[in-house]
């Protein structure tokens, strides 16, 4: 989806790009960062398999410990639904020398985590019960526990706040509104009419005919608008964590959620909005908006507003994946963000 997660590059055969350029450092992690006295997962590289109980049967679902800080804890929610943590990897780069403790996470059908084929799992609900058994396997509480989340994962978060905030020190909503109805209205609005009508035609086209895996309908869609709204850099120079996410994406997963369109939301999520229970979250709260984003970044300062200790950070540069075409001010700004909470 061109806003949840652009899950259709699955099928492209993408070409990785250099490292984008750094920022240079802003100090090292205290020693105590890499000491993981006490760590059961030490002997694994912090990897750890958590059990998981659902309605449906118990499955296991992959984490992956980087650092140690006890005062903030970061786990990371990625995208999809179905995508994989494999893009988050950019964080590597700069929040080991911030001192930030973070968590890869494949939530359930995705990735190195266990892949039920049973579809009455793939709900929000269920979903924010997984969140919280793993949160209490890796032993996370209020007084260390944050959550980024990005695009679907900004949903997951937000719904895990509205539930279980008294587990949560603070929140990341990346790159997702809080509404999936002005999410689609933004996209018919704002960004269609921007794109070339006879291309927008062609591919509206072969949505209703249900060929959305047609070759064509990526071939128009890349260059239309994957490049200008989901990463702004060529498809063939797109870094190779977010090439190999979308390789692995579970595709059954995306489109029972949201949708076969890569212009709007039609599935479970369809539906979705929690704007005004955002009043509701009363942890610090960063919401991350790109200029260029399929999201509205308009609608997400007002989201910011909204909650009650919410913060606005826009990327000038950047679109759906501002971790990587606005790198600099996107890690700055995490930074900023995390200064007073570790």
């Amino acid at each position: 989806m061109k806003g949840l997660f652009a899950c259709a590059v699955a099928a492209l055969t993408l070409i990785a790009a250099p490292a984008l350029a750094q920022q240079a450092p802003s100090g090292a992690p205290p020693a105590s960062y890499y000491d993981n006295t006490g760590r059961a997962d030490a002997w694994s590289g912090g990897v750890k398999m958590v059990d998981i109980d659902t309605p449906k049967g118990k499955f296991r679902v992959w984490t992956k410990r980087v650092g140690n800080n006890p005062k903030l804890k970061l786990l990371l929610l990625h995208g999809g639904p179905g995508a994989t943590h494999d893009y988050f990897e950019a964080f590597d780069s700069y929040l080991p020398r911030e001192g930030v403790e973070y968590i890869y996470y494949d939530q359930l059908g995705s990735g190195n985590s266990d892949k039920p084929a049973d579809t009455d799992l793939w709900t929000t609900e269920r979903f924010v019960e997984e969140v919280e058994q793993v949160r209490k396997s890796l032993g996370l509480t209020k007084d260390d526990f944050c959550l980024l989340g990005h695009s679907w994962g900004g949903i997951l978060a937000i719904e895990y706040a509205l539930k279980y905030q008294a587990n949560v020190k603070c929140l990341v909503i990346s790159n997702m509104m809080a509404s999936i109805p002005a999410y689609n209205a933004y996209a018919q609005k704002t960004l269609m009419p921007a794109m070339d009508q006879t291309l927008l035609a062609e591919v509206k086209a072969l949505e209703a005919a249900g060929k959305t895996s047609d070759p064509r309908y990526m071939e128009i869609l890349v260059p239309l608008h994957y490049e200008k709204h989901i990463l702004r850099r060529p498809q063939a120079e797109w870094p190779e964590p977010v090439v190999r996410s979308f390789a692995h994406l579970n595709g059954e997963l995306y489109t029972l959620m949201q949708g076969p369109s890569e212009l709007g939301a039609s599935g479970r999520l369809e539906k979705w909005d929690r704007f005004e229970d955002l009043a509701k979250i009363n942890v610090p709260t960063l919401v991350v908006a790109g200029a260029y984003d399929t999201m509205d970044p308009a609608y997400m300062s007002a989201m910011a507003k909204k909650l009650p200790k919410g913060q606005y950070a826009l990327m000038p540069n950047g679109s759906h994946m501002s971790m990587y075409d606005d790198q600099a001010n996107y890690f700055a700004a995490l930074a900023k963000f995390f200064k007073p909470l570790k």
